[in-house]
């Protein structure tokens, strides 16, 4: 089942169809997961940091899933938007279902607007012309992407088709519509998956069919580290 605004190709890549509303746990258990198991902290705090630093709210959480952005952020400082009833059921307040390509705001809305993991999901040119537009001027936009580099250990078990967005290519797109474009590129200290069950889940959340990922998952040893590579970037609105 593929959700109505999931877009497939750009003629850059594919996009990862989200499952949210098939399988409704399976993001609380991907970011459960990372929680548990990740050796260094995601870029949620990181992008808090600066747009705070900036005075850059209101912020709007395109994709925002469970609000992870909202807990680094003042109280009202937070707005957040989700295409999947099931994930923005478990989001804080103010929330609003749309999706990304159409979001319900006026121009010039926005201090900041997050596209964190979510951009290879869609068309990430028409995500990033909403962004722009609620926007306000001098606003930024932050995006996060794994590198087509990313979990060099399981190449083997993961898709070879590229995305449709990496964070090779994140910068490229970012400098269409945005000015002033920092990149900041991460090789984080291995991922460890203790057991054949996570090596699955981890598989799944990347993209893989679930039947496929327990028999690429039988087939590795545990405890298996995973090299996590990709970027933060940054885009202001002129």
């Amino acid at each position: 089942m593929r959700p109505e605004n999931v877009e497939t190709d750009n003629g850059h890549g594919r996009a990862i169809p989200p499952d949210y509303e098939r399988d409704p746990g399976r993001f609380p258990v991907a970011r459960s997961f990372l929680r548990h198991h990740a050796l260094a902290p995601d870029v949620h705090g990181r992008v808090a940091e600066r747009l705070i630093a900036e005075g850059l709210t209101p912020v709007l959480d395109v994709e925002c899933g469970e609000g992870e952005l909202a807990r680094h952020l003042p109280v009202g400082a937070w707005v957040g938007v989700d295409s999947s009833p099931a994930r923005l059921a478990r989001a804080p307040e103010p929330k609003h279902l749309a999706k990304a390509t159409v979001l319900p705001f006026p121009d010039a809305s926005f201090g900041a607007v997050a596209l964190l993991y979510v951009l290879y999901h869609l068309l990430p040119d028409l995500a990033l012309a909403g962004a722009h537009r609620v926007l306000r001027p001098v606003g930024l936009v932050a995006v996060a992407a794994p590198s087509r580099d990313d979990s060099p250990e399981l190449t083997d078990a993961l898709p070879r088709t590229p995305l449709t967005l990496d964070s090779e290519r994140a910068p490229e797109l970012l400098g269409e519509l945005f000015t002033e474009v920092e990149v900041e590129r991460w090789e984080a200290p291995p991922l460890e998956l203790p057991t054949r069950a996570a090596v699955r889940d981890y598989l799944i959340g990347k993209g893989v069919e679930s039947h496929v990922a327990e028999g690429q998952a039988e087939a590795v040893a545990v405890p298996l580290s995973v090299t996590k590579r990709g970027a933060l970037a940054f885009g202001r609105k002129a």
